[in-house]
Order: C-alpha cells, then structure tokens, then sequence
C-alpha cells in the first residue's frame, strides 16, 4: 500500500522540517503524471531514456554528486518531487535546496530515486551504481479513443477518432504500483 511506511525517509523529513510534505496518494499519482508516467521503462527499475531529450549523464552516484546535479539544474526556490523506489514508501515534495542540502538523507536507505524539478521539468534518475540521468520531461503522449463504426452494413469494428479528440495517457511507469521498481513504480 502506497505510503505505509514513511519512516524510512524520516532523516529527510528531520532534516527538512516543516519545508517538506508527504504526499497523499492522490498527490503521488498527480506528479507522477506530470513526469515518471510520461517515460516508458525499462524492467522494473529503471527509465527508458530512447527518445528523450537528454541534459546530462553523471557516473557518480553519492550524495555529493546528487547535491552537485540538483543545484546545476534546479531554478531558485523549485519545487523539487521525490519519488523512491518502493511504492510503500510516500513520495515528498519540497525545495530542491532542500534536497541538495540534505542529499545524504535523500538517499541514505535507497538504491534508486527519481526527482522531479517541477518548474525547470526535468527528472532526475538516480541509480545506484550508475550514476545520474537528467532528461526534459516529454510532453503528455496522446492517443486517439477508439471508436465503433456501426449502421447499416457497416460493421467494420474499432477505428481511430478523428484528431484532436484524443485522450492523454503516459507509460505504464507509475501505473498500479505496489511494492517496487521504477515504480514498483514501473
């Protein structure tokens, strides 16, 4: 269940204070439209980056080097999401100084985070053992509603709706998630 054990990111909560917020699930899902849902993944861990437009790839994969990152691409007083890797753990918004300031407690039980820099729309992968990909979050995918073409004689089963009157969806990536992954949250 999503957000039942929020102890496990208490450090960040202590060391943020009354500056971060747990997310609601409902809040979780909405961010999560706006940036993880929007990427097809690879497995269960980790983002596909074919296709997307690609900032900056790091090795390092310490807290240094998350500090490092966010302070390169975050704007001033950002509103910074972090989304960890196990879906019972609540995702948290707040500034990305914030998360810079504090990366050890950011990522001192995780082996992979994803964060996303609201106002600049880029999303950090962080990946144990990897390293750091930033890539521009892509626009909302469209697809067309299917539609059924029947009357007289016609019977020709599902055909795409016209333009224009499609509906917005993103990857499976945050979809149903319930324990890990890119979402256990892929």
């Amino acid at each position: 269940m999503y957000g039942t054990h929020p102890e496990e990111i208490r450090h960040v909560l202590e060391a943020a204070g009354d500056s971060a917020m747990v997310l609601t699930y409902a809040e979780d899902r909405a961010f999560a439209a706006l940036s993880l849902s929007r990427f097809p993944s690879v497995g269960s861990t980790r983002l596909d980056w074919d296709g997307a437009e690609v900032i900056e790839r790091r090795d390092g994969f310490d807290a240094g080097e998350l500090r490092r990152t966010v302070r390169a691409h975050a704007t001033a007083d950002e509103l910074a999401v972090v989304f960890w890797d196990n879906f019972v753990v609540p995702s948290v918004a707040l500034d990305a100084a914030l998360v810079a300031e504090h990366a050890e407690a950011v990522l001192e039980w995780v082996a992979r985070c994803w964060i996303f820099l609201a106002d600049s729309g880029l999303l950090i992968e962080f990946q144990d053992g990897e390293g750091l990909t930033v890539a521009r979050v892509p626009g909302p995918r469209v697809t067309p509603p299917l539609r059924t073409t029947r009357g007289r004689g016609q019977g020709r089963g599902p055909t795409p709706a016209s333009a224009g009157q499609g509906t917005v969806t993103g990857s499976s990536l945050g979809a149903g998630r319930t324990t890990t992954g890119v979402h256990g949250r892929v």
